[in-house]
């Protein structure tokens, strides 16, 4: 018996003589699901209640009221996962090429069937519909992917625009024209160099903005036509990273990193990229209300198991020694939106974000804190092979 490992794997034959219904189901019964109808009406009542498991809708074209051609051409539209044969006698040959030819039939079988090619056509047929529907399977991910990603995208760049649009609004209230009208302008300063602070600062979160949209465009890119180019490193990963992220005043000086452990990560830099910015930004965000006497957010990669008992894993760790996230958050952390910064606008959605990355990675996510001592986020990377 042949089983598809989404679940459609039986085979439909429709005639409208039960003694080939029964001849049918006993001789294929052996290798296959089989599950007969006899007419069109009550094949599309199978369907409609058991389509999922069916694989393989064989029907005999000359039957009353309806054709099996009809029947073919319903099913197409309906259950596109299906594979549709069609057994005619020779004097129906020309009307049965017609509907080949139209889409409605994928192949013909002539009657009286021949056991070994109809085994041997329905063997290929479920192959056929098991790889549509994984094709199908692999469709919708990848769209419920992008769609969770521009979910994400859309919050995490709102930030950042947010933080320009107040910079340029504060410089706009401080615009002053000079009084002599040549052409000069001014802006007030509450303090020196708050213009050029502000602008710079405008200036990183744009441009960090920008690099977070051609993220998500090289995902949606990569998601239907993946690139063949060399993967990326972890260390370049990390370097990307501490280049574009746009920390606020000295915070840049909190990072460190130590790359020496590098390794290949599986997939260019896109999803990992916002991971890898996500981890950061907490970071920095849990030590900026009331940060130590020395800041510190260290990113390092390193090799060990994520569990005792598993195999040794490549990993990205980002640790600070801010003052760490109370037990009842931590169990939750990352499998629902959880967050300690509601009234900052946190969602809680950026970890649950991240584990979802690298589950389809087919690595894991480890996040470890103690009251007061930090907190250290792993990802664990699958092997390479």
């Amino acid at each position: 018996m042949t089983r598809g490992p989404l679940g459609a794997h039986a085979i439909l034959m429709v005639d409208d003589e039960p003694q080939a219904c029964k001849w049918f189901a006993r001789l294929y019964g052996d290798e296959f699901v089989v599950l007969t109808a006899s007419g069109v009406d009550e094949a599309l009542a199978l369907l409609a209640q058991r389509g999922p498991e069916i694989a393989v809708l064989l029907t005999d074209y000359a039957m009353p009221a309806r054709d099996g051609v009809a029947l073919l051409s319903e099913a197409r539209q309906s259950y596109p996962h299906v594979a549709r044969l069609l057994v005619s006698a020779y004097a129906d040959k020309d009307v049965a090429m017609s509907a080949v030819n139209q889409g409605h039939v994928e192949k013909i079988l002539e009657k009286p069937l021949d056991e070994a090619l109809t085994r041997q056509a329905l063997r290929e047929a479920l192959a056929s519909s098991q790889e549509r529907a994984r094709d199908r399977a692999l469709l919708e991910r990848r769209a419920a992917t992008l769609r969770e990603t521009l979910g994400f995208l859309a919050h995490e760049v709102t930030t950042p625009l947010a933080t320009v649009q107040g910079y340029l609004s504060a410089m706009r209230e401080r615009h002053r024209n000079t009084p002599e009208g040549d052409g000069m302008a001014h802006i007030q300063e509450q303090n020196p160099g708050d213009v050029l602070f502000m602008i710079e600062a405008a200036q990183r979160r744009a441009e960090y903005a920008q690099s977070l949209v051609s993220t998500f465009v090289q995902t949606a890119r990569d998601a239907y036509h993946p690139d063949t180019s060399p993967s990326l490193r972890a260390s370049d990963l990390v370097q990307a990273v501490r280049d574009e992220f746009p920390f606020d005043n000295d915070e840049a000086r909190w990072l460190s990193s130590d790359v020496a452990a590098d390794f290949v990560l599986p997939g260019r830099r896109d999803l990992l990229y916002l991971v890898l910015c996500t981890l950061v930004k907490n970071a920095t965000l849990a030590l900026r209300p009331d940060p130590p006497l020395q800041p510190r957010v260290h990113v390092w990669l390193g090799r060990e198991a994520p569990a005792p008992g598993l195999p040794v894993q490549a990993a990205i760790h980002v640790s600070d020694n801010g003052p760490g996230i109370s037990p009842d958050v931590l169990k939750r952390l990352t499998f629902e939106p959880t967050t300690t910064r509601a009234n900052a606008g946190g969602s809680g959605m950026g970890l649950v974000f991240c584990r979802r990355v690298m589950t389809s990675l087919g690595g894991s996510i480890v996040v470890k804190s103690e009251a007061g001592q930090g907190a250290t986020v792993s990802l664990y990377f699958p092997s390479a092979q």
